[in-house]
């Protein structure tokens, strides 16, 4: 296939990345430990880890792990939220040569379980506020060896009263749990201190993530994401975002969770190879709390989606920060609206640089360019080594401008569904597209536009309805300070356009959101039904769920 994209490409940007020069993420990982060894590599709650003491520690923590018999390529959870347990733990297992089986905190004792037993975990790594879930579930799972962390582990030597405090605060917070063999975080580094990790070589083809997806769209499903995924994505973003090494150290903002492949990717290894600091956010939802730590480094990488964007720029306290350092900011995980965009730029001078991935996809597939000076309202161009088809029912290449399933090609798509070969056969074609499920138009520029997901489509009297163009007219109305819309049945149309919103201004009245639409939208896109609400239900990353809002109109 022509790659038309090509011609849009900024200059220096290369049509492909070699990905050979790292054997798998271990031997990335590594050589940021031997490079950057003096530097700080992660911060959270202001203390501070080297790439040496990330080193250091995840060697005794892999050496542990080795300790207790595990085969190579065993399955090993991590559930934890953004705290400094998760790098060494995550570089721990890949040294071991296992494989990370990322688990959202927040899972339920279902939700949990499901993961677990699905990916055959024989160890999992638990804050101790969730350990409840892991001690109802685990008689029903394999996992043999349950290791728990305290927020307090590796925040000794630090404003000791602060810490203190705070580490007394959360622990407030821990509901009792009884897992009786369980080991503590400190216990396993302590005993891996006497042990000597073997060395493994992990290769190009090993899993290294099982990174589970589709919890919203149907029955979670574990995306077996090799090393040279990984290593290619790494690659592919460095690329694309001409980003080098620099004399004054990157400060990565790591404020969507780890265990989310999207600040997995571009937060964590994208900060290690660069030799970059990352900031550590446990808790993004404490806007106040979050701003006071922006406040205190210079921010040179912002990886973000709309949803905190939004928040971020209702806090009268943000608006104050220093954002001259700001050099990237990018969105994904869902569609960036021109509203939040357009003041976001306004306030720190940098655009938000919209792309497009899936876990999938290790995620990144498309972005806009880094110096565009405006919202472009697309998902950017293929990024190197990458190729993006657009898809009729059939499979089938449409003309250009046209719409269709948008399909994708390249080093950094998975392997496949673990243990579900019918569900991989359903998603990647002969000849290795990945069906994305997403509705989208690319132009004669390259530049692909998401028009909506297949299922949310809403159809009217035979007219498509795409959620995302009536939520991005909704949201730039001043008094909206989120919004979404799905279908409900309707005796005369088929569906009509139902809309939810949170509002920022308490005086606004469904007639005048009406009244606004009517200027924005023809007829049939135009909202039927309102209702007002406190908050709309989101994922662990603040992705709206319009099937929880669907769901939840079918019951009623």
């Amino acid at each position: 296939m022509e790659k038309i994209w090509l011609k849009s490409y900024p200059e220096g940007v290369p049509a492909e990345i070699d990905s050979t020069q790292y054997r798998s993420v271990t031997h990335l990982l590594e050589d940021s430990f031997r490079k950057y060894a003096d530097q700080n590599a992660y911060v959270c709650m202001d203390k501070f880890l080297t790439y040496a003491q990330v080193d250091q520690m995840s060697q005794k923590f892999g050496a542990w792990l080795q300790g207790k018999g595990l085969k190579p390529g065993a399955r090993v959870a991590i559930m934890l939220p953004n705290v400094l347990q998760y790098p060494v733990a995550m570089a721990g297992i890949l040294r071991a040569g296992y494989t990370v089986v990322n688990v959202n905190p927040l899972y339920t004792p279902r939700e949990l379980e499901h993961q677990l037993k699905d990916s055959d975990a024989e160890a999992i790594i638990v804050l101790e506020n969730f350990a409840t879930t892991v001690q109802e579930v685990l008689a029903q799972t394999q996992v043999k060896h349950v290791i728990v962390a305290s927020m307090g582990d590796l925040l000794g030597g630090i404003k000791g009263a602060i810490v203190n405090f705070v580490v007394r605060r959360v622990k407030k917070m821990v509901p009792a749990f009884s897992l009786p063999n369980a080991v503590t975080f400190k216990q396993v580094l302590a005993e891996g201190s006497r042990m000597t990790l073997s060395p493994v070589k992990a290769g190009h083809d090993d899993v290294a993530f099982l990174q589970y997806t589709g919890g919203t769209t149907g029955v979670s499903k574990g995306a077996m994401l090799l090393h040279r995924n990984v290593v290619a994505n790494v690659l592919q973003n460095e690329a694309w975002l001409q980003m080098k090494p620099q004399t004054e150290q990157p400060v990565f903002v790591c404020a969507l969770p780890l265990y989310h492949i999207y600040s997995l990717t571009i937060s964590a290894f994208m900060s290690m190879r660069l030799g970059g600091l990352n900031l550590l956010i446990p808790n993004p939802r404490d806007i106040p709390g979050f701003v006071k730590e922006l406040a205190k480094y210079k921010v040179t990488v912002f990886p973000a989606v709309n949803t905190l964007y939004n928040a971020l720029l209702n806090n009268a306290e943000f608006a104050k920060l220093d954002f001259s350092s700001y050099k990237i900011c990018n969105g994904g995980g869902m569609a960036v609206q021109r509203a939040v965009a357009d003041r976001w730029l306004k306030l720190t001078g940098t655009p938000i640089i919209e792309g497009y991935g899936l876990s999938e996809t290790s995620p990144v597939a498309t972005a806009n360019r880094v110096d565009i000076k405006e919202f472009t309202g697309t998902i950017g161009l293929p990024i190197p080594s990458t190729e993006v088809a657009i898809l009729d029912d059939d499979g089938n290449p449409v003309p250009l401008g046209t719409a269709g399933e948008i399909a994708i090609r390249g080093p950094q798509v998975m392997a496949g569904y673990w243990k579900r070969p019918d569900e991989t056969a359903k998603s990647i074609t002969p000849d290795g597209f990945f069906k994305t499920g997403d509705i989208g138009i690319m132009d004669e520029r390259g530049y692909t536009r998401i028009v909506d997901r297949k299922k949310d489509m809403i159809i009217v009297s035979g007219f498509n309805v795409y959620p995302n163009e009536v939520e991005g007219v909704v949201a730039a109305h001043p008094g909206v300070l989120e919004c979404a819309c799905i279908g409900v049945p309707d005796k005369n149309s088929g569906e009509a356009v139902k809309l939810f919103v949170v509002r920022k201004d308490p005086a606004l009245t469904a007639e005048q959101l009406l009244d606004f639409c009517k200027h924005e939208l023809t007829a049939y896109k135009k909202p039927k039904y309102i209702e007002f609400r406190d908050e709309l239900p989101k994922t662990n990353v603040g992705k709206i769920l319009r099937r929880q809002l669907r769901d939840e109109k079918q019951a009623a």
